[in-house]
């Protein structure tokens, strides 16, 4: 049966075909943030796949992770092309270095997830927001529920880290 919910009034649906993603996005339903870990060389891997990208094995089991780490790099949007994103312009799109499995296998190849800037309670972060992170900043994940049994995972501040003084921002 797809999973089906609704996004920023965007429709979401991933078929039958995409259990990966089925069951990430059925965690992440459940506020609980779980990646798939490779059960012969033990890494974990995002996005969800059938094999593993470094042993090829076939064999995985999902695995809770604390949702934190630190911006690695972003993009800041401020011309959406998608219409919901529009009035949200400028948005940040981050990726975030997570904590558990950081720098690992490499330091060029650590476990890394994509994810919106959102306020701490799921919401797309407004632009005074967006204008405080910047690569350096800790970051948590927090959800906006999107349907039965889905929810979209999202990056915010750790009001709980010690943030950078002055998290390095690209040139304007």
């Amino acid at each position: 049966m797809p999973l089906e919910g609704e996004y920023l009034n965007m429709p979401i649906r991933l078929n039958d075909l995409d259990k990966e993603n089925q069951d990430f996005f059925r965690h992440c339903g459940n506020h609980d943030f779980s990646l798939q870990k490779c059960d012969d060389c033990d890494l974990m891997r995002y996005p969800p796949t059938t094999t593993c990208p470094w042993c090829a094995s076939d064999k995985a089991s999902w695995e809770p992770v604390e949702g934190k780490g630190t911006l690695h790099s972003y993009c800041e949007v401020t011309q959406a092309i998608q219409p919901a994103f529009r009035d949200y312009t400028p948005y940040m799109i981050t990726l975030v270095e997570l904590d558990t499995q950081s720098g690992v296998p490499t330091q060029h190849e650590a476990l890394r997830i994509t994810g919106n800037l959102a306020t701490p309670d799921g919401n797309l972060a407004a632009p005074d927001y967006v204008a405080k992170v910047g690569i350096g900043s800790r970051m948590r994940i927090t959800y906006k529920d999107a349907g039965d049994g889905i929810a979209i995972p999202l990056w915010t501040l750790d009001e709980d880290a010690e943030q950078p003084a002055e998290p390095w921002r690209y040139p304007e």
